[in-house]
């Protein structure tokens, strides 16, 4: 079902689909700063997307209102996956091409205040296969998030501020799955009955979509000159999405033990977008600020994903396949960011950045949907003032994503060639 926010709407348009970046499905970069930055941006995030990043620090922003637009282009390379049983499992995921918009704002000083907005894509899932032993799990698994988010500043002393936020969260996913599964092992129903392994082909297309609701914190300390701490939090946001779709299984074949069913009608499940805790810490000298970052994503709160309908499918092999719960016993990752940001001079900023980042998926819950896994990242950017209104900015980072091999009771093999690349511009206006 459609939503009639005018801004969702809008980011959906341009950005219809959604990506896999860090790791599981969160995308932590949102701006030209931090992705120039590889996210090292908490502490010494002071231009307009700090009301996302951190909006205490909007206290010490330049007097007046200003606004940033930017667009993020992301490329997912194809993941390969190599099985060790047969080269008919093999399969090859198709490249995801994205344009994700941004939108931030920070408001005039009013006494202590400052008011703040952000629009953002901050999680988001995409990965499709044609090939036939991967699509039979996930043919395309996508799901976009935008986010609106209001925010407040105030400027307890010249040394601290707090901030606060509401977080308001649009999601809208699809999957598909479309493959062939045992239905009955030969001989399982005893006295060399059946004769044969009975087949029958599955096929899943669900879309659904919810609007849901958090919160964000976020506190400021300058203790000395040019050292600035900050921390920040994000809560969890539970994505329970309804929507509609159609699951069939086909006649068992070749000996037609189990009659073919379809169902149509409405679905449910429930994603979550996790809480996510950042610490940092910002040291300038001379022309240079050097940022640590560090935060931890809750993906613990991933459990499972459990698909529910109004009634019972009726079919014990779409009932095994799309409706019993599925495990998913995600961990809690943990990122480690550098980021260095240089004043060439009065009209030019230069930005690197660095870091690691871990996967929250155990081994035995591995699949085709989302083949993670542990990542390092380097990334470059900079500013141009053009005039005392107008300003410009461009990034870029590359992921890289470790091969990784794995065994669990659907896959042996391993997965290689995962990474992305990301290229962000940006303009700021100051009113």
């Amino acid at each position: 079902m459609l939503k009639k926010s005018v801004l969702f709407l809008l980011g959906l348009m341009i950005c219809h689909q959604s990506v896999v970046f860090a790791s599981g499905y969160r995308v932590p970069e949102q701006s030209v700063n931090s992705t120039a930055l590889s996210c090292a941006y908490v502490a010494n995030a002071n231009d307009v997307d700090a009301a996302y990043y951190n909006p205490a620090n909007m206290s010490w922003f330049a007097a007046g209102m200003s606004a940033m637009g930017g667009m993020t282009y992301i490329n997912l390379p194809a993941i390969n996956y190599n099985d060790n049983r047969s080269p008919a499992l093999n399969g090859e995921s198709e490249v995801e091409n994205f344009f994700i918009p941004q939108f931030f704002m920070i408001s005039p000083r009013y006494h202590n205040f400052r008011f703040g907005f952000a629009l953002t894509f901050p999680a988001g899932l995409a990965k499709r296969w044609e090939d036939p032993f991967p699509r039979t799990f996930s043919q395309e698994f996508s799901m976009t998030v935008a986010e609106a988010n209001p925010s407040l500043s105030y400027k307890i002393s010249d040394r601290l501020s707090i901030g606060l936020g509401i977080r308001l969260l649009y999601s809208k996913a699809t999957v598909k799955s479309n493959g062939i599964v045992t239905a009955v092992p030969a001989g399982a129903l005893g006295g060399g009955q059946p004769s044969s392994t009975e087949y029958t082909r599955i096929t899943r297309d669900l879309d659904g979509d919810a609007t849901e609701f958090g919160y964000n914190l976020a506190l400021a300390f300058k203790p000395l000159q040019g050292l600035s701490l900050a921390a920040t939090y994000r809560s969890e946001v539970n994505l329970d999405m309804d929507g509609d779709g159609t699951l069939s299984a086909s006649n068992s074949f070749p000996n037609n033990l189990i009659a073919g069913k379809t169902y149509q009608g409405p679905g449910s499940v429930s994603i979550p977008v996790p809480a996510v805790l950042a610490l940092a810490v910002a040291y300038s000298f001379n022309k240079a600020t050097l940022e640590f970052a560090y935060d931890r994503t809750y993906w613990s709160t991933y459990k499972n994903i459990d698909f529910n309908y109004p009634v019972s499918l009726g079919q014990p092999i779409l009932t095994a396949a799309f409706d019993n719960p599925v495990a998913k016993d995600w961990e809690d990752v943990d990122a480690f960011r550098l980021g260095l940001t240089y004043l060439w001079n009065t009209n030019l900023t230069l930005m690197a950045g660095c870091g690691i980042d871990g996967n929250p998926i155990p081994d035995s819950t591995l699949s085709f949907d989302l083949p993670d896994s542990n990542a390092w990242f380097a990334s470059l950017g900079g500013k141009y003032k053009y005039s005392e209104r107008l300003s410009f900015g461009a990034s870029y980072v590359y992921l890289h994503k470790k091969d990784r091999a794995v065994i669990n009771n659907v896959l042996n093999g391993k997965f290689s060639g995962g990474g992305s690349h990301l290229l962000a511009i940006s303009a700021v206006y100051n009113f």
